[in-house]
């Protein structure tokens, strides 16, 4: 059995070893620099966690592994594009280094690549189903983003279309890396429906988590811009939740804050962080990722496996709880 930070390594030289000689230069060097910004590597160390809880070994998993991390970062180079955002992972974004086109294009390259890599050493008589949930999940992913981009226009979005869109955006993905692990690894149906719940759950928790530290998370951990979701005007469980308790006189003002453009972005930000603040939004999101990270448990019960073997992917959830990445 590996612990989390042996799968990420696993990863992280997996990745390293990758070759993309193929030309034009210019289009897979932005491919080289996203995929080399390794971070904690969510999602393929759950996809090889979860296939490790049914086999000893974990390298006939890393091709699927990767082609999830892979088309994850496509997501997030296109994200930056639609986003505007100059700062990823600490680092110049591909957008902000290379241009828009470029980067458009490098990440319709690494979706195409992510198909690849899944692809490459797959079961046979697993690939329909591999690919059936790769496809599936990726449309959703867009159903996400749009809704995302939906929302920023309208001032009437609940909470529970807000938890709808990133369980879309966010949470399938992660869901899927799990899935896919137990899939290879020849899971039961049972098991690969707990698994699936399990990183559903999970994904809704990280994705509050990054609305908690887009506002008050250190840039230099964090790894971008503090306050982009108040910069652009995004949907935020923080600003859903600011708007239900308002009062009318804050309501008014918050709409202010929205409608002009021209403000200036690092007063806009600091009004909304002092009004999250004040107004308790930023303990009832804590409240409510403690909440979600505490449902994750009992769908790791339900697995037909030791808990010993269990016991290295719940550490890993662990570690994402209060994270800093």
């Amino acid at each position: 059995m590996y612990n989390w930070e042996q799968v990420r390594d696993k990863v992280n030289a997996f990745v390293d070893n990758l070759k993309f000689e193929r030309e034009p230069l210019e289009l897979y060097k932005p491919i080289r620099y996203t995929l080399a910004q390794s971070g904690k590597r969510v999602r393929p160390v759950l996809c090889l966690m979860a296939y490790n809880l049914y086999k000893d070994t974990i390298d006939e998993a890393l091709y699927p592994a990767v082609a999830m991390e892979t088309y994850h970062n496509y997501t997030l180079i296109h994200d930056d594009v639609m986003d505007r955002a100059d700062i990823r992972r600490g680092k110049p974004t591909v957008c902000a280094k290379w241009g828009d086109t470029t980067a458009i294009l490098s990440g319709d390259t690494m979706l195409l690549l992510a198909y690849e890599f899944l692809a490459a050493n797959a079961p046979a008589d697993k690939l329909p189903q591999m690919l059936a949930l790769f496809t599936e999940t990726a449309k959703e992913v867009s159903d996400g983003q749009q809704y995302d981009l939906d929302f920023e226009k309208r001032s009437d979005v609940t909470e529970q279309e807000y938890m709808e869109m990133i369980r879309l955006k966010t949470s399938v993905l992660i869901a899927a890396s799990l899935k896919m692990g137990g899939l290879v690894a020849g899971a039961s149906e049972s098991d690969l429906e707990n698994l699936y719940a399990y990183g559903e759950t999970m994904g809704l928790a990280f994705q509050l988590q990054d609305d908690l530290l887009d506002v008050y998370g250190d840039v230099e951990i964090f790894g971008k811009k503090i306050g982009g979701d108040i910069r652009c005007n995004k949907k935020t469980f923080l600003l859903i939740k600011t708007m239900e308790l308002a009062s009318p006189a804050q309501l008014a003002e918050i709409n202010g804050w929205i409608s002009n453009p021209a403000c200036d972005d690092d007063a806009k930000v600091a009004y909304f962080t002092s009004l999250y603040t004040s107004l308790g939004v930023k303990d009832i999101c804590e409240k409510r990722i403690c909440e979600l990270f505490a449902k994750c448990d009992a769908f790791i019960d339900n697995l037909s496996v030791s808990p010993e073997r269990k016991a290295n992917l719940k550490a890993f959830a662990d570690s994402l709880l209060n994270r800093n990445l």
